[in-house]
């Protein structure tokens, strides 16, 4: 098979279907290619880790294999979740790179890859490059790198646990629902010890997904979570996606807390251990979330939707938190990179300092009703935004990311996927009835 590039290289990672899309000669290529790319920069090594996928050991060894063929060294972490990946490349300021599909159902398998002290590498700062070079084919070296092996467990979960006062953390009866994936490895290792009861929901780690899809954005996945925690009357649900970066949260009442208000609870709790910080959002969370960073005492600063948009900024203002409604938070302390676990237990903390329950704490930030992200086909996209633009030419109205317009009590912000010909529009207003309404106007312009 000739390994389809232009299909399987998107604006963030490497992604696609194992033997039609990627296979292990796309994988020892890519790997090659990702060395060729590390080097140029003077890396002489490059961490390798995979996820519970059944391909992933033979493609991780075959990437490995193609960094090797051009001297570089590979350090091979075995099985991780993605933000482990993440720490040892910040701890050991080594490139990394993980194989991994995150959310993506059975099938599919692809490659997240990151620069020394976790940097992103996407379409704008690196991988169109490794795409280039793995295009044009191999260039061996003179002498062949070698493999080794680490373990990073136990400092990643110190490193995870870092983020709170244990002392702090109350005997909370916390569900987790890590979907068959690598949240079985890495939930149960930093909770053990830690005074929380942790009731574990599909922990064996088995790519095929037996009981359901690990994309706990669909909220048809986090249905097993919401009947788990109504009938062990837990304090609060977690649900992991594939690959352990990304977590969602489910209350006592088994109600689903959006990404932006998570945002909004970790924010709060970062400005109390740094008052005054700066804290990133993307322009499609709520605005509760600038808000409770302005009622924190801190500086709010927007930006486009993206990993490697967010980190960026972090770095340019030395921001402690980013957070994304699609539930990606990142933390100064973690190399500017994503951590589910890391979110999960701020979240917890807060809440243990919170008697009253996390449907509590939430609703006094649960201040808007959302539309969610919905996607219409679009064949010109830039007409379409065009057209929406002319119609409230009397609002304000930015281009950071596709098109945002601010009509006071509503707002939103349609943009174009990055991958497919489709628009994605965000809504806001004051209530589910004028979200409705909304929704309904600005659709018939797209259409």
């Amino acid at each position: 098979m000739a390994t389809d590039y232009d299909a399987i290289f998107k604006a963030y990672d490497v992604r696609g279907t194992v033997g039609d899309q990627i296979d292990a000669d796309g994988a020892r290529a890519i790997g090659g290619a990702f060395a060729r790319f590390c080097a140029s920069s003077g890396a002489d090594a490059v961490l390798v880790g995979r996820d519970m996928r059944p391909e992933g050991e033979e493609l991780a060894a075959a990437f490995g294999d193609g960094a090797m063929d051009h001297g570089v060294d590979v350090v091979d972490v075995g099985l991780c979740a993605t933000d482990m990946l993440y720490y040892a490349s910040g701890r050991f300021r080594l490139p990394g790179a993980v194989f991994t599909a995150s959310h993506n159902p059975a099938g599919y398998n692809g490659i997240k890859m990151c620069g020394p002290g976790a940097a992103p590498v996407s379409a704008d700062n690196g991988l169109e490059a490794v795409k280039a070079l793995a295009v044009a084919g191999p260039d061996p070296a003179a002498a062949k790198g070698a493999r080794s092996t680490r373990d990073l467990l136990s400092g990643y979960i110190a490193h995870v646990r870092s983020f709170v006062d244990a002392d702090a953390l109350a005997p909370l009866l916390v569900v987790a629902d890590t979907a068959n994936g690598m949240g079985g490895l890495v939930v149960p290792a930093v909770f053990d010890g830690l005074p929380l009861v942790l009731d574990h929901l599909f922990p064996e780690l088995d790519g095929t997904f037996p009981n359901h899809p690990a994309d706990p954005l669909q909220p048809e996945n986090q249905r097993d979570l919401q009947d788990r925690v109504v009938a062990l009357g837990a304090d609060i649900g977690l649900a992991f996606d594939g690959d352990a970066d990304r977590v969602f949260l489910v209350d006592e009442t088994a109600r689903p807390v959006s990404g932006s208000l998570t945002t909004a609870i970790i924010a709060r709790s970062m400005l109390d251990r740094d008052p005054g910080a700066t804290v990133i959002h993307n322009l499609i969370c709520s605005r509760t979330v600038p808000e409770v960073i302005a009622e924190g005492g801190g500086t709010a600063v927007r930006t486009r939707v993206g990993h490697s948009y967010i980190k960026q900024v972090m770095a340019e203002t030395g921001a402690v938190f980013g957070g994304e409604h699609s539930g990606h938070y990142y933390f100064r302390d973690n190399f500017r990179a994503d951590s589910g676990l890391i979110a999960a237990l701020v979240v917890l903390e807060a809440l243990s300092r919170h008697p009253a329950g996390l449907s509590d704490l939430v609703s006094g930030l649960d201040r808007y009703a959302a539309s969610g992200e919905l996607n219409t086909a679009a064949a010109d996209a830039g007409a379409v935004l065009e057209r929406v633009a002319a119609a409230y030419s009397h609002a304000h109205q930015d281009r950071l990311d596709g098109l945002t317009v601010d009509l006071g009590e509503w707002w939103f912000n349609l943009r174009p996927s990055n991958t497919e010909p489709l628009l994605r529009l965000n809504l806001e207003a004051p209530t589910p009835a004028e979200v409705q309404q909304r929704v309904a106007e600005v659709q018939a312009l797209i259409a």
